[in-house]
């Protein structure tokens, strides 16, 4: 790679970084304030837990809106490029945060206030659902095929850095503010804060060029007087790509669940099954986002040189020995060993957070990748990271122990491992090429 290439590259990683960042630290603030303030503010009630549950079900409902932002924003990926789609989203995420932090509680609105931090939820889902497969592929498609894992792994990295900048918002509020005035203003300072981090979003993606890639399979579709309109790009996915549809889902099962596990369900546990201050949970997520966001262009580096397979299954197979280490760490009550349950935990996710984007990327011919990935993942979503905190509270308010939590992480590696096992392996090939579920990938 020259060094031109590699400057252009790095403009591209830099704005897609900086702009999933920006919108992870809007979702991810929306599942810390569930699990802190929202239960009390906008669900009152006489149990604590059933309160959070009620929280953590609009913050489901935000997932649901996730396939359908991935099925508009992909179709509309596919047809007229990536770079104004992921524009939009940015926007689309900034609004809706920012309109949170002025929202009223339901002590001064009833149940307005629910229905209106719902619909607001629901954008966010919207706009995310479009965000993630646009922001991996236009680093995967600028990228080359050698090191398409390490490239592509750096837009993954706006998880962590999403969920450390909201974290560590919330962890010096919470730090610097009483109880009361944090409950009653406090929480909306990191909300209104979206509005900033979006102008600075859209100034450095705007000036991002459109993917190479599909420039040139527009030219080439020009070029072979073929009309790329006749048919939407879902349909095509799911008539020739349906099994690339299904390794996706199976894929993200383990990675998503665990993650939500690690880094919402700890912040529940901590405090109202341990007693513990609010911040011993935020602080372990805090630590453990930051050395997430090192250590997964490690792992991309490793797929890379291995294959992305390997370095998948040992992120899942290592989750599911580690969701019961998690609780048992948790449960000394130990601040230093909270911090090492969480930072273990995600390393591990890591593993399986690293490689995901390359390989995704690589199940699907450029025509219709954005809409490929951002169904496939997107709808795994659902079934994986919607319910994730839910199921987990649920488990521990009606068992009263963390075992089926543990068991409940462990079914779900066990289906991302026969998702990776049902896959090819995919390092290093090139996505300037179609791909056919039976004979592989072969040039446009």
């Amino acid at each position: 790679m020259t060094t031109q290439n590699r400057g252009s590259i790095a403009k591209v990683v830099s704005a897609s970084l900086i702009g999933t960042t920006i919108e992870w630290y809007d979702f991810f603030l929306y599942t810390s304030a569930a699990a802190l303030v929202f239960g009390e503010l906008f669900f009152p009630s006489d149990d604590p837990l059933t309160g959070t549950l009620l929280a953590f079900l609009t913050y489901a409902v935000g997932f649901l809106a996730r396939p359908i932002g991935g099925l508009v924003f992909g179709h509309f990926g596919d047809r007229v490029g990536r770079k104004k789609l992921l524009v939009l989203s940015l926007l689309l995420m900034g609004g809706s945060t920012c309109a949170m932090g002025i929202l009223p509680t339901y002590a001064s609105v009833g149940v307005l206030a629910p229905i209106l931090l719902t619909l607001l939820r629901l954008v966010q889902g919207f706009a995310l659902g479009g965000e993630w497969g646009g922001a991996v592929l236009i680093v995967s498609e600028h990228g080359d095929d050698e090191r398409r894992g390490f490239w592509a792994s750096w837009p993954q990295c706006g998880a962590p850095g999403g969920n450390l900048l909201a974290t560590a918002v919330l962890a010096i509020l919470a730090a610097t503010q009483s109880d009361e005035a944090f409950l009653s203003w406090g929480w909306r300072i990191p909300f209104l804060l979206s509005g900033v981090l979006v102008v600075v979003g859209l100034w450095i993606r705007l000036a991002v060029s459109e993917s190479p890639a599909f420039l040139l399979s527009q030219q080439s579709l020009a070029a072979r007087k073929h009309n790329a309109t006749t048919q939407a790009p879902v349909v095509e996915v799911f008539r020739k790509s349906w099994r690339a549809v299904l390794i996706t889902i199976g894929s993200r099962m383990a990675e998503n669940v665990s993650y939500y596990v690690i880094t919402a369900f700890i912040l529940v546990y901590v405090t109202t099954g341990l007693s513990m201050p609010k911040s011993a949970g935020l602080n372990a997520v805090l630590i453990g986002s930051a050395v997430h966001f090192l250590t997964i262009p490690l792992w991309g580096i490793l797929s890379d040189r291995i294959g992305r397979r390997p370095v998948y299954l040992f992120g899942a197979i290592g989750m599911a020995v580690w969701s019961f280490a998690f609780f048992a760490l948790l449960d000394t009550k130990n601040s230093g060993l909270v911090i090492v349950a969480a930072t273990a935990g995600l390393v591990l996710h890591g593993a399986m957070y690293g490689p995901q984007a390359a390989f995704f990327s690589e199940q699907f011919p450029t025509r219709v990748r954005y809409t490929g990935l951002s169904v496939g993942g997107q709808l795994s979503s659902i079934a994986a990271g919607a319910v994730a905190p839910l199921i987990a509270v649920a488990l521990f308010k009606e068992f009263g122990s963390t075992i089926p939590v543990s068991l409940y992480v462990v079914a779900m590696c066990v289906l991302t491992v026969i998702a990776l096992l049902a896959a090819r392996e995919t390092k290093g090939v090139s996505l300037h090429s179609e791909v056919h579920p039976e004979r592989g990938h072969v040039p446009a």
